[in-house]
């Protein structure tokens, strides 16, 4: 049978947003030609933040103290995580070089970024599990300047916890800085005098817009939306689990889609039905945020066949996809397109978020058909280099000149010519036929 929906998304009428971009065009024109003035100018004006813009060692020390020494464990604990699988991720790397033919080799080398600027958001909570994974992935890629910047408020300037684990993963500079400001200070080099090479980490709208701007300028991970989760089950789920990893990825906003695929009709019923209660039981802002997304993202698909929920979760791409089914090597070895993969009733989305290892700094809206999350191979260039001998110039070189002015590209062929010409003056080559001009 065809697929069938026990819940469709319902999302509002969407405005065609052009005040942000227009927004974020003028703020990087002129932060760009006012420089830290101005970004200190919009730092006071949009997040209250009056104080220091770098936060010096005093400030990181004071952070720590802050924090209670179970807090402190536990984001050691997530770091250690973290930074072991970015390790095991930066080993499976290589670099190699290999003779394809006789005098000509071949190689590939792995250079990191020269400077990496890894973006922190504030708002609603408290994120240093982002800045765990941004910073410390960085560092672990063998970057040299390693730029952190999160918004200061003014009441309370910079969590603690953030600051601490910027501190704990090796931040060389970290900027009191949030939204396009921050963005643009981080590309244009300002407080650090470290222009950088690459821009990852989540923000809201104002911050994806800045980093689609500055792309090409600089290299950025993804232009991150709203975040998606996504559940396979089947009849063998637990529907309470299925429902709180539903609405706990729901908490993260109002427009966070959240999407069951299941096999089994009954359990999809009672998802729907476990899940208002779910959502009401949640704190203030978790559960108005849960609300809306809930009521206008959420689906719940209802599948014939497992290879059907397949091929409808390749479809969705989502950022996270959780399975809990039986078979999960089935799942594992068919399922294509997802930022990260979460198997079986034991791991949950939260996990990954906050301290498992695999970075959570993943492709949404689609994205996961084409690319992966935040890894160390985003902070390194795969670079590759040739070296040819005499011997191997003569036999690459008759080849490229005779394909060059096949393609009507003369200036290209004669670079191989000179060359054949000089290492063997007495031989003749064939070399092909100058476009328009006859031998």
């Amino acid at each position: 049978m065809a697929i069938q929906y026990l819940k469709k998304a319902t999302p509002p009428q969407q405005q065609i947003d052009e005040a942000t971009g227009a927004t974020v065009r003028r703020m990087l024109d002129e932060i760009a030609s006012g420089g830290e003035a101005v970004t200190r100018r919009y730092a006071r004006e949009l997040d209250g933040w009056d104080g220091p813009v770098v936060i010096d060692a005093a400030g990181l020390a004071q952070a720590e103290r802050a924090l209670s020494p179970g807090v402190r464990d536990d984001i050691r604990f997530a770091r250690d995580r973290i930074v072991d699988f970015a390790r095991r991720q930066r080993e499976s790397l290589l670099e190699f070089e290999a003779e394809l033919i006789p005098g000509l080799r071949a190689g590939q080398k792995l250079i990191p970024c020269g400077t990496a600027g890894c973006y922190v958001p504030g708002g609603r909570y408290a994120h240093a599990a982002s800045a765990l994974m941004s910073v410390g992935t960085a560092r672990v890629a063998g970057v040299r300047n390693v730029i952190a910047a999160t918004p200061a408020t003014r009441d309370a300037g910079v969590h603690p916890a953030i600051l601490h684990a910027m501190q704990l993963c090796g931040a060389d500079t970290v900027l009191a800085l949030g939204g396009v400001q921050a963005i643009a200070a981080l590309a244009y080099g300002h407080f650090s005098g470290h222009a950088a090479d690459i821009i990852v980490g989540p923000g809201n709208r104002f911050v994806a817009e800045a980093k689609r701007m500055l792309f090409g300028r600089v290299g950025i991970d993804v232009v991150a939306g709203p975040t998606e989760s996504a559940v396979i089950a089947d009849d063998s789920a637990d529907p309470a689990i299925v429902t709180a990893d539903l609405v706990g990825q729901a908490e993260h906003g109002p427009d966070s889609p959240v999407w069951l695929i299941t096999t089994a009709r009954a359990l999809g019923e009672e998802v729907l039905r476990r899940a208002p209660a779910v959502i009401e039981a949640l704190p203030p802002v978790a559960r108005a945020a849960a609300t809306a997304a809930w009521r206008d993202y959420a689906e719940v698909v209802l599948c014939s066949t497992r290879e059907e929920a397949v091929e409808v979760s390749d479809r969705y791409a989502s950022e996270h996809l959780q399975v809990m089914a039986r078979d999960l090597d089935w799942w594992l070895d068919r399922l294509s397109n997802y930022g990260s993969l979460f198997l079986g009733e034991e791991t949950t989305v939260a996990y990954g978020d906050k301290c498992s290892g695999p970075n959570h700094i993943l492709p949404t809206r689609g994205a996961a058909r084409y690319s992966g999350g935040l890894s160390v191979g985003k902070f390194i260039k795969t670079v590759t280099w040739q070296r040819l001998d005499r011997g191997a110039s003569r036999d690459v070189g008759q080849v490229a000149a005779r394909i060059s002015r096949l393609e009507g590209m003369e200036g290209h062929a004669r670079t191989g010519d000179i060359r054949l010409h000089k290492y063997f003056p007495g031989e003749r080559f064939e070399l092909g036929t100058q476009q328009g001009h006859g031998r």
